[in-house]
Parts: C-alpha cells; structure tokens; sequence
C-alpha cells in the first residue's frame, strides 16, 4: 500500500523582519539616558560614542551612519528599527533584545551581545569582527552578504538562523545548539572550534569535503595516503 504522504528533508527557513518605519523626528539630545525612551526617532549621524544608555527602548527608530565607539547599551531594547551604516569598536550590547530589526552595512569590531536575545533580524551587508554571542538565543535571523570574522557562538542557541552568501572567519560553536540552521550558501565556511555541534544544521556537499578532516580529527581518525 502506497504512502499518502512521504518524509521530507526541507529545512525551516527564517521569518525575515518586515520593518515599515513611521513619519521620524530628529533626535535633538545632548546623549543617551539610562532607561531612556525612544519613539519614532531619527538618529543621523549622530556621534555616540562612549555614550552610556543601559535599559534604553528604542521602538520604530532609524540609525543612520552613527558613531558606536565603545557606546554602552546593556540591556537594551530596538523593536522595529533600522540600523545603517553604523560603525564602532567596543560596542555593550550585552543582555539586550532586537526584535524586527535590520541592520545595513555595520562596520563593528568587539560588539557584545552576550546573552542577547535576536528575533526577526535580518543583517546585511558590511562587516563585523569579533561578534561576541555567547549564550546568545538567535531566532530568525538571517545572516546575508556580509563579513564575520572570528564569531564567537559558544553556549548559543539558534533556531532557524541562515548564513546566505556570508563570509565566516574562524567561527566558534562551542557548546552551540543548533535547530533548522542552514550554512549551504555560506560564501565561506571556516570553523575553528565546535564542528563537533553541527547537529541541527544542513551543509553542501563541498562544504562536507571541506570540513572532512575537521570531522575526522574530532573522531580520531587519521587520514593517510
């Protein structure tokens, strides 16, 4: 007796954010608060460097071209917003939590997202050196065309992440858990520690080929010819 229905070997794909963004208002601050509100503002170009705003709320926001150096924003919150262009080293964004959030040709170097929380975010573009997302729990977030070298995953959790036509530089996924992740069109894929937790995760052919010896060493085995 035929099936009526058969097994298939499709990944879940991640929900994209769809942010549509209000009428905005200039920011026209002196700095960031603690705590602060933020709502339906603009911040363009805005230096904001070495500013401290932990526990801040940004809904329905747009950030363009700012300065991040070293800019501290534990705990915050971006919902429905739109980060272009920023750039910085040292960024705190430890603890905090976006939500529908897009983010466009960063350029960032040490940005802490430790025990961040990442649903619906789609980043594009740019490059991003030492992300650290330790302990991080990634949902819906789509990786796309965009440089990250020496990533730290370690103790994540991400459930239907993508990597499409990303470029990563010695990435790390100790300890990481992985649910309808999909690394097929990875630009490149070079792992440094955590092969080992690939499970959950869908790879291509030639990225097998490639990590062959990685996969061998984890087990053991010796290759020779």
């Amino acid at each position: 007796m035929a099936r009526s229905s058969r097994k298939t070997d499709t990944i879940a794909a991640a929900r994209r954010p769809e942010v549509r963004l209000p009428p905005l208002v200039p920011y026209d601050g002196v700095g960031l608060e603690p705590d602060g509100d933020y709502d339906g503002v603009r911040f363009e170009g805005t230096d904001l460097s070495d500013e401290s705003g932990p526990g801040a709320r940004f809904m329905d926001c747009a950030l363009e071209g700012c300065a991040l150096d070293r800019t501290e924003l534990i705990r915050a919150r971006f919902i429905d917003s739109v980060l272009t262009g920023v750039r910085g080293v040292g960024t705190d964004l430890s603890g905090a939590s976006l939500r529908e959030v897009e983010v466009v040709d960063a350029r960032l170097g040490g940005v802490q997202l430790h025990g961040a929380v990442l649903e619906r975010v789609h980043v594009r573009g740019g490059k991003i050196d030492y992300l650290n997302l330790r302990k991080a729990r990634l949902k819906d977030v789509v990786f796309e065309g965009c440089v990250l070298a020496e990533p730290d995953f370690g103790d994540a959790q991400l459930v239907r992440v993508e990597f499409r036509d990303c470029v990563l530089k010695r990435a790390d996924f100790s300890s990481v858990r992985m649910e309808s992740v999909d690394l097929r069109t990875a630009a490149e894929l070079d792992i440094a520690r955590g092969v080992e937790r690939l499970a959950g995760a869908v790879i291509s052919p030639v990225q097998l080929m490639e990590l062959a010896p990685a996969f061998a060493a984890q087990i053991g085995v010796r290759v020779e010819a």
